[in-house]
């Protein structure tokens, strides 16, 4: 099974966020799980697609649970 990895800069291009951000939330313990490896800092797929489905907000009401 091969794992994909995006960089830093790889990242910031899919979320349209500066790398400055992911820098300070990494700082801040914010954001997805990260690797640092010989001073490259390296996000796995999985990863990032976790972090995004923690942050997806529905916008489907909710079912009533009184309803039958």
């Amino acid at each position: 099974m091969e794992i994909r990895h995006l960089n830093q800069k790889q990242l910031a291009e899919r979320w349209q966020v500066s790398e400055a951000s992911l820098e300070r939330w990494r700082s801040e313990k914010l954001g997805p799980d990260y690797l640092k490896l010989h001073g490259r800092v390296l996000y796995r797929q999985q990863d990032i697609e976790a972090f995004e489905s923690r942050c997806l907000k529905s916008m489907r009401p909710q079912a009533d649970s009184a309803s039958p």
